[in-house]
């Protein structure tokens, strides 16, 4: 008989965003596996989680997943609860606090290089929402990079769904009047909805403009799309999650610990890449 390991609360931001009910499937099966309950709290936006979290005290849980940046306050009353958390792709900052996560500046760093190298000098870069640690590592990893090679972009934001890259390329080929070589979507649900907007445009891709996202989410490899991306090994990451947030319930004592993950570049159709031998 499988040994019940505890409640555990995963609390999640943008299930919208294809990448999040990927993680979220891959945690929920570990923890599964490994006797534990799970009790979900799913948020629209991270700006949320304070509410959220004021939900979660009400319930016994014996620990915590979290994809969303919580303050030092917020971490705060985890510890005061005696609750265990580990962060999922976000980090503590100087809190001793356990995190799980993927490079995303180097992430980021390494499509910039390529697509330098190919010979891109005018970019894009479609945000994601202003209050996500995700997006802000993303378009920080992006910027620093192209300021290495004394190159700036054009910075606007979206919701990391589907329409808002859409509508954010829209803006950023306005904002260029037409001139960008590149743009950078901070998701790949955004790089979807801009290579869609792009195609009604007669905008040719890669030829006269490249996009490239980041997650490698499954649509990404469809033939439809064959997007140019950063796959994060959301395997790996959500297992290394569920062991750490285990090991702290079972033993509190554990001292906090930090994993970080790269991400591989997925090299497809969307983007103008020197091929490297």
């Amino acid at each position: 008989m499988t040994k019940r390991t505890g409640l555990v609360a995963v609390i999640i931001s943008s299930l919208t965003n294809l990448y999040y009910p990927e993680v979220l499937a891959e945690i929920t099966q570990r923890l599964s596996d490994r006797g534990s309950r799970v009790l979900l709290f799913a948020l629209r936006a991270e700006g949320e989680v304070g509410e959220i979290l004021e939900q979660v005290w009400r319930y016994r849980v014996d620990g915590a997943v979290v994809a969303a940046q919580l303050s030092a306050e917020q971490l705060s009353d985890f510890a005061k609860h005696k609750v265990p958390v580990v962060l999922y792709n976000r980090s503590p900052g100087d809190e001793p606090v356990s995190s799980v996560s993927c490079d995303s500046f180097g992430g980021e760093k390494l499509l910039v290089d390529r697509l330098v190298a190919a010979g891109h000098r005018t970019f894009g870069i479609l945000a994601g929402p202003d209050d996500s640690y995700v997006s802000r590592e993303r378009v920080r990893g992006a910027i620093e990079t192209l300021a290495g090679y004394s190159l700036e972009a054009t910075v606007t934001s979206g919701g990391f769904d589907y329409t808002s890259g859409r509508t954010g390329f829209v803006r950023l080929i306005d904002e260029t009047e037409g001139t960008l070589d590149a743009v950078i979507c901070a998701n790949d649900l955004m790089a979807i909805g801009a290579l869609d907007e792009a195609r009604e445009r007669a905008i040719a891709v890669p030829d006269a403009l490249s996009i490239v996202g980041f997650d490698g989410v499954a649509p990404a490899a469809w033939g439809s799309y064959q997007l140019t991306t950063v796959r994060q090994p959301v395997r790996r990451m959500s297992e290394a999650a569920v062991e750490m947030v285990l090991a702290r319930i079972a033993d509190p004592t554990c001292p906090p610990e930090a994993r970080n993950f790269t991400g591989a570049l997925m090299e497809g159709a969307s983007a103008r890449l020197v091929t490297q031998s």
